[in-house]
């Protein structure tokens, strides 16, 4: 018995192999698609495991420091402290925004650390691939290596320079900026700092005030100008445990005592995951179902093309006798062909793309096979308007005109 699917294929191997390619190129784009979403969650993942941390708290009734903003003071750690089953509470930042590099803007994320404290503490970049870690209570950074940053370079967040002295890596937010760590009260600076018109045009309104010029308080004059040019808040402070204690437990006394909001590490990575990455997921979801629907019609119209072109072939096989299962299986076997082609390619296109896209994209074997036997699965289905067509064929059509 010939195979037609077989003999097909290696007539028309050209049309065939570029249509596979085609295929595979539209199968690469499904695949990075689906990293791309998985490149979110991780990173999601990874700004939580690079905390180190157990608990986060937060300003009352906020999702942040990463989904919203949030503001406590910066004292209160002190009193966290002292609170059964805290090892260490540690004050932190964060503020996304454009850090500048003679002329050039790299989009960022900002940490303020408190330095002269072990880098072991919640909030320190982990590890370092060079140099060394923050020292001084101003103008020093480590930066993450996506940004592009070496070690001396001078770096400008907003009026103040910082020196990179050390380089991490993987320390990125959530949105897949790159982190640049520096000293606590540097950040608090950064986070409020208001430019000198903003500061005059403030003092003159404080000036102004009459409260202010009655005699004898000058004291609350210079008190209230100070005040608005201090920053005494943090978004965060990030809590590790005592061993054999419960982190449910200690982030509802904090909660009852402190008046704050608590967050244990299995909250926050679901307010990241769905709340922060929950829109963009399902935007990727749409993008999927379309590209699947392509593919499919485009697998559908190749197979319905090719069994149009051999409809005399297929006449002279039911003539001669052939089973319409044989027909059917050896037109499945040929979009199986072309399917297994196009995932070929489309998995060697993405796995060369994918270091290429600017935002961090992650390949999973898991991915992968279930991206098989999807690609299997549709073009199963495409070869049904083409098997139809295949069966209904006359034999008479054999000795026609």
């Amino acid at each position: 018995m010939i195979n037609l699917a077989s003999r097909d294929i290696l007539h028309a191997w050209g049309k065939f192999v570029f249509t596979g390619i085609g295929l595979g190129l539209l199968i690469g784009v499904t695949l990075v698609m689906a990293g791309v979403y998985r490149g979110m969650v991780d990173d999601g993942k990874a700004l939580l495991d690079n905390s180190r941390a157990d608990l986060w708290v937060v300003q009352k009734d906020t999702l942040g420091p990463y989904a919203e903003s949030s503001s406590v003071n910066d004292d209160i750690y002190r009193s966290i402290m002292l609170m059964p089953g805290i090892q260490q509470a540690v004050n932190v930042t964060y503020l996304t925004m454009q850090v500048r590099k003679e002329g050039k803007d790299v989009r960022a994320m900002v940490v303020g650390i408190t330095p002269n404290t072990e880098p072991t503490y919640p909030g320190w970049p982990p590890y370092l691939v060079s140099g060394r870690q923050i020292t001084r209570s101003h103008y020093e950074a480590v930066a993450d290596v996506k940004t592009g940053f070496q070690l001396g370079d001078k770096i400008t967040i907003r009026r103040n320079k910082y020196e990179v002295v050390g380089l991490t890596r993987r320390m990125v937010s959530s949105s897949g900026d790159p982190m640049i760590f520096i000293p606590l009260k540097d950040a608090q600076e950064a986070q409020f700092l208001k430019d000198n018109d903003a500061i005059l045009q403030s003092r003159r309104r404080v000036e102004g005030n009459p409260v202010f010029n009655q005699p004898g308080i000058p004291n609350l004059l210079e008190a209230t100008l100070a005040a608005q040019n201090t920053n005494s808040y943090v978004n965060a402070v990030l809590i590790r445990l005592a061993p054999d204690f419960s982190s449910e437990e200690v982030a509802e006394n904090i909660t009852r005592w402190k008046r704050l909001t608590v967050y244990t590490r299995i909250q926050m990575e679901a307010i990241l995951v769905g709340k922060l990455i929950a829109t963009s997921a399902k935007q990727i979801a749409m993008f999927l179902v379309i590209l699947a629907v392509v593919s499919a019609a485009i697998v559908a119209f190749i197979i319905y093309t090719l069994t149009m072109d051999k409809i005399r072939e297929i006449a002279v096989l039911k003539l001669i006798g052939t089973r319409n299962r044989t027909i059917a299986s050896m037109i499945l076997q040929q979009a199986l062909a072309l399917g297994f082609i196009g995932f070929i390619v489309g998995k060697i296109s993405a796995t060369f793309a994918a270091p290429a896209f600017p935002k961090y994209v992650l390949l999973t074997p898991q991915d992968s096979i279930a991206g098989f036997f999807i690609v299997m699965l549709i073009c199963t289905l495409a070869s049904i308007v083409a098997i139809r067509i295949a069966i209904k064929v006359d034999p008479a059509e054999a000795i026609g005109g």
